[in-house]
């Protein structure tokens, strides 16, 4: 048996077999550090048909006695200044806010003490009922730990990209160019005004069931919006990079983790705040963030 058919039958189910080359990678219509549209290439890989559910995530626990960061107490000594109130563990939970002021995030980020992978909402809250919905509150290291228990990593940016377009060439969107050709909905995105009001023209005000929505091209589901995606990549700001602060939580600590860049969107991006629900989308956060809106997806390199 060859090196890549032991791989591709140890991945199956629940993962697509991608061929890999030449894309078109960025978006010159959006945001500025999506910009340029550029070529890039990719090798052959296995990549999951979801994110990691609850379920997937909790087999990991089970299976490895694995904690969280949002399970942990922050360490005094990595958030210089931090206040005695915050050395507590939790996570950041999304709430709606009164007014539709953009300027502060933390208006409808809330530090939710208890919050965590199986307490998404807090510590009364549970994943009763949410098997199948993608695992949150999952910081880098987490999806890391997750993705080496499984023998897989997690993949590049344009890894992550390649498949979100689902081999269209240079569509805004996994799907095409419009957003919600003939009024579908086509993924869990916010509609109606952020983050005051929800139309839930989609059916769900907070994370959906993976799958709920149609594939793309290649047969994934919710490459875009539902839960932003980690992937291995630094987000190098020499390159003069910025990202206009859109729905991820901003840290209050003033720590010195490195960024990693996010891919997808989530559930909270809205045509009127945060059009990340594309491909060619992206955002960095620090690796010790962990909020309701992040997960994370695996592959395997062939």
């Amino acid at each position: 048996m060859s090196a890549s058919t032991s791989i591709e039958a140890r991945a199956e189910p629940g993962m697509v077999r991608l061929p890999g080359g030449r894309f078109r990678m960025g978006s010159d219509q959006f945001y500025s550090e999506e910009a340029p549209v550029r070529p890039a290439r990719v090798g052959p890989f296995l990549i999951d048909e979801t994110p990691v559910t609850n379920a997937d995530f909790a087999r990991f626990v089970e299976a490895t006695g694995h904690v969280t960061l949002a399970e942990i107490p922050p360490d005094p000594s990595e958030y210089p200044g931090i206040l005695p109130d915050r050395l507590v563990a939790g996570s950041a939970v999304f709430q709606r806010c009164e007014t539709l002021d953009h300027a502060d995030p933390l208006r409808w980020w809330h530090f939710t003490t208890g919050a965590n992978w199986h307490h998404p909402l807090g510590p009364e809250s549970s994943i009763e009922g949410l098997d199948d919905h993608p695992v949150v509150h999952v910081a880098y290291a987490d999806a890391e730990a997750y993705a080496e228990w499984a023998g897989k990593v997690l993949p590049t940016e344009a890894e992550w990209e390649y498949a979100a377009r689902g081999g269209l060439e240079g569509a805004d969107y996994a799907w095409g160019d419009e957003l919600a050709p003939g009024g579908a909905m086509l993924a869990n995105y916010w509609q109606g005004l952020f983050p005051l009001a929800n139309q839930l023209l989609d059916g769900w005000e907070r994370t959906s069931p993976v799958r709920s929505f149609p594939p793309n091209g290649y047969g994934l589901y919710d490459m875009i919006a539902n839960v932003w995606e980690w992937t291995v990549d630094d987000w190098d700001g020499r390159r003069g990079e910025t990202a206009k602060p859109c729905c991820t939580a901003q840290k209050q600590e003033a720590g010195t983790f490195p960024r990693k860049v996010l891919k997808g969107g989530s559930h909270l991006c809205a045509p009127n705040y945060c059009q990340r629900y594309r491909p060619a989308a992206r955002y960095p956060e620090t690796i010790d963030t962990s909020t309701s809106h992040i997960g994370f997806r695996c592959i395997i390199r062939l």
